[in-house]
């Protein structure tokens, strides 16, 4: 929306500064972390209000998260509400990317809204069917998946471009929309399931998504793709406005969820920031770096696959429970040295998956 101030410019006064993605990234930025500081503990106040007993406990879960019983749920709301806020004030909104990435977010959260409604409500861990879930987020990745491709190059369209393998693309034809669900649903899912600790989830999410926002600017920007050597999207560059407000609201929102939360993100949260996600790499035509980046996502997913086909082909467990990080609670890790450790490997995925921009 400010954007359009720079038709108040001459070129070279203050208003020019609002054509600098950069600049309104930054502004994106610090509005989020505003929104969350400004309205995190009220939203608190209101959902321990509304939940009364909070979020319910599995009783099949770790003995210390007994402790945690009464904590409000629905955190996810300050996060998607200063991220909307940010994008919707900084971000240029004549561009689709941006309303492709928000569409995915806010219907995500929508879905994940109706969970942790249904589980407070009732008290209970069974919230919206798991089937009604997948069918509604299936639904939403394909609209957003061929949405997408509608605004890809020409070259690009339909077309899987691979990491470190310069020029290389592989089309995927009618396929693309199916591959591209499976990336989105599958981000939404695997950040869902990684968010069983007190600030376990949000920072990886944050390093994700900043992670994201740098190659969404670079893959936007002519120059800056014919030195890299990679594909040239135009008009992804404004995402990073949108992944700047993924930052600003998470910072804000993990003021209140460090240990001991006040306040869980639940489904609200991790599945419309695990969707962002999915839907950032199928606008830049960085699907499998989105693999790289965000790792640790997928290890998580993978432990709770891997646990369930051989429990069901055996009878017997790989982990001592699944999501993975509840296998080293099992195994007296402290949560603290969990939540840690498992930040720094999101960074060193990080880094690693940014290399690939140059590594051709």
């Amino acid at each position: 929306m400010l954007y359009w101030l720079t038709l108040l410019s001459d070129g070279g006064d203050f208003f020019n500064l609002f054509r600098y993605i950069t600049f309104r990234a930054g502004g994106a930025f610090l509005t989020a972390l505003i929104f969350g500081f400004l309205f995190g503990r009220p939203l608190i106040n209101v959902l321990r209000r509304r939940q009364g007993k909070g979020q319910p406990i599995r009783d099949d879960g770790p003995q210390g998260h007994f402790a945690k019983a009464g904590t409000p749920t629905m955190g996810g709301l300050l996060i998607v509400g200063a991220l909307l806020t940010s994008t919707l004030l900084w971000a240029r909104l004549d561009n689709p990317f941006v309303w492709i990435v928000l569409f995915v977010t806010i219907s995500f959260a929508i879905i994940g809204f109706m969970d942790d409604y249904a589980k407070v409500s009732k008290q209970t861990t069974a919230g919206v069917p798991g089937r009604v879930r997948l069918l509604l987020g299936l639904v939403i990745a394909a609209i957003a998946s061929y949405w997408a491709a509608q605004y890809h190059p020409e070259a690009l369209q339909n077309r899987l471009a691979l990491p470190v393998f310069k020029d290389t693309l592989i089309n995927l034809s009618y396929f693309f929309v199916p591959f591209s669900v499976i990336v989105i649903v599958g981000a939404a899912n695997a950040v869902n399931l990684t968010d069983g600790l007190d600030g376990l989830a949000i920072m990886p999410v944050m390093i994700a998504a900043g992670t994201l926002g740098v190659i969404a600017y670079a893959v936007g920007r002519v120059d800056f793709t014919e030195y890299l050597d990679v594909h040239y999207v135009p008009g992804t560059g404004e995402i990073l406005i949108f992944t700047a407000g993924i930052f600003g609201g998470g910072l804000g929102f993990l003021w209140y969820n460090a240990p001991p939360a006040a306040v869980f993100m639940g489904d609200t949260g991790s599945l419309a920031l695990g969707g962002a996600l999915g839907a950032i790499a199928v606008s830049t035509k960085h699907e499998i770096v989105l693999a790289i980046v965000g790792g640790l996502f997928v290890i998580e997913a993978l432990s709770v696959i891997i646990q369930v086909l051989y429990f069901k082909s055996t009878g017997k467990r790989v982990f001592l429970m699944a999501p993975i990080h509840h296998h080293y609670e099992q195994k007296g890790w402290a949560e603290s040295t969990i939540v840690i450790r498992f930040w720094i490997i999101s960074l060193i995925l990080a880094i690693i998956g940014l290399a690939t921009l140059k590594v051709r």
